[in-house]
């Protein structure tokens, strides 16, 4: 277990991922792709875990789409390494965009070896385009705002 004096901010939303061979690629070390779908995993567990499906977002006629992503490869990892990963909503405007931060730290060496930062953009699941988050966005993400350390 990772030292919560490890985490970025408090109160993470974890998650443990134990490295497959479906996650290696030839260099023999995680491919950069399945950190990506790591990062969007984590994501909508997280938004379920506070309230929010997926049929949320079809009811309100809204979803969080990715507007960017910042990704920091810091140590690679193996097969049978264990990650703990965790994710933050770090900002939410309360109107169309919200940002989460992710941390994935290798158990065995005790060592942040993968972040990210995602902002996200509210849209609408029918036209695309941007449209202001619902009241439920707003409540439920802007309660789960963590205060950014920068």
């Amino acid at each position: 277990m990772c030292s919560p004096q490890l985490w970025f901010h408090p109160a993470p939303f974890v998650q443990d991922w134990t490295i497959g061979e479906t996650h290696i690629d030839h260099y023999q070390h995680v491919n950069n792709v399945a950190y990506v779908s790591q990062v969007e995993s984590l994501a909508w567990a997280h938004s379920k875990h506070l309230g929010l499906h997926f049929d949320h977002y079809v009811a309100l006629d809204r979803g969080m789409v990715i507007r960017r992503h910042e990704l920091d490869y810091l140590l690679p990892c193996h097969l049978g390494d264990s990650l703990r990963c965790a994710t933050w909503i770090v900002k939410c405007d309360r109107a169309v965009s919200l940002t989460r931060q992710f941390q994935f730290i290798c158990q065995r060496r005790n060592k942040t070896v993968f972040t990210a930062r995602t902002q996200f953009i509210c849209v609408s699941l029918a036209s695309g385009k941007p449209k202001r988050m619902p009241a439920e966005f707003r409540s439920i993400y802007g309660k789960a705002c963590v205060q950014e350390n920068e």
